[in-house]
């Protein structure tokens, strides 16, 4: 098991290598001829934390308005960004989860519509991740509550990976109870509220790249493509241009601290008018992967000019490609299926 953990590993860190070096394969979706194409240009306008979700050939945003959540739909990608939102939670004062709502994602698991967003008192400290639930996607969701492990620590960025007929809760947390760093770990839910297994932890900020203003990893996101299960995630500082998004693959169990092999390089990192690109998510549309993400237009802008692009996701050696983000006034066509 250890050789072929080791060679898994060695596979993973010359492929990332190679797909750095080499320029992007061709662009290959299937029947484009006979699809009709949007041009979108990039980038889509102001925000950040972007949650794209597609369920049954419909598309939603899932956005954080504060002290709540909000929700989009639209029959189109292309037409998502830009559709009728409506506020569908509002966080009640004077409790623990009435302020500063991060990074909502929304989820459909068994038949009901699920949001787990991370929220305060008011106090960045005590951050932990909530549920919300609603029978329909755009309806009044009610708080379901706090779902953590048993060390209840400092937790945000909560992202739910559907793997084998199980569930697991991926997060960004802190090790103990003071601001050392974050790292990702990983937990068995016995449910979509609940977590039953304890915290194992899977991806700690130890390359350069990851350590820039802070050694953070967050902002985790599940990508599967035939069979292959990878797990993108945020390093860095989120108000450093050296927020970036690297990558972290499946090779055995998801709570297996070795079972996730990390890429040696950014997937994503910065580029002119795309600066600290990361936070991201993926939706399919037609016969291609999309990756979703923010990233500044200037330099030196930290939280305060964010912007939503997003790029076709490519696929080489086994493993997911972007190239760098897409910069200002970039044009990219979406394939929509009729």
């Amino acid at each position: 098991m250890a050789v072929l953990s080791f060679l898994c590993a060695a596979f993973i860190f010359c492929a990332s290598v190679m797909n750095a070096l080499l320029p992007l394969p061709e662009r290959e979706t299937l029947g484009a001829d006979d699809l009709p194409g949007t041009a979108v240009t990039m980038p889509l306008g102001g925000g950040c934390d972007p949650w794209f979700y597609e369920q049954e050939g419909r598309y939603y945003y899932c956005y954080s308005q504060g002290d709540g959540v909000g929700v989009k739909s639209a029959d189109t990608l292309s037409g998502l960004f830009d559709a009728n939102g409506r506020k569908v939670y509002s966080a009640p004062q004077g409790t623990e989860y009435s302020q500063d709502y991060w990074a909502p994602e929304l989820h459909f698991i068994d038949g009901r519509w699920y949001i787990y967003v991370c929220a305060d008192d008011g106090e960045n400290a005590n951050h932990r991740i909530f549920v919300l639930s609603c029978d329909t996607p755009e309806g009044d969701y009610v708080m379901e509550g706090k779902i953590c492990d048993s060390t209840d620590r400092w937790a945000i960025d909560a992202t739910v990976l559907e793997y084998e007929n199980e569930l697991w809760l991926i997060w960004s947390g802190w090790e103990g109870e003071t601001d050392k760093g974050q790292n990702l770990y990983i937990a068995h839910m016995s449910d979509p509220l609940h977590i039953d297994g304890k915290r194992v932890l899977i991806s700690v900020p130890f390359l350069p790249w990851e350590r820039k203003g802070a050694p953070i990893n967050e902002a985790p996101a599940v990508l599967k493509h035939d069979g292959s299960v990878y797990l993108f995630y945020s390093a860095s500082g989120s108000w450093t241009d050296d927020y970036c998004i690297g990558m972290l693959t499946l090779t055995g169990r998801p709570d297996c601290p070795f079972g996730w092999v990390k890429s040696p390089l950014p997937l994503l990192s910065k580029a002119e008018t795309a600066y600290g690109p990361g936070h991201c998510s993926f939706v399919s549309c037609g016969e291609e992967d999309y990756i979703v993400y923010h990233a500044n237009l200037e330099s030196g802008t930290g939280w305060d000019a964010r912007s939503i692009r997003f790029q076709p996701v490519y696929y080489r050696f086994g493993l997911p490609v972007t190239g760098g983000p897409v910069q200002e006034g970039t044009e990219i066509t979406v394939f929509e299926q009729e």
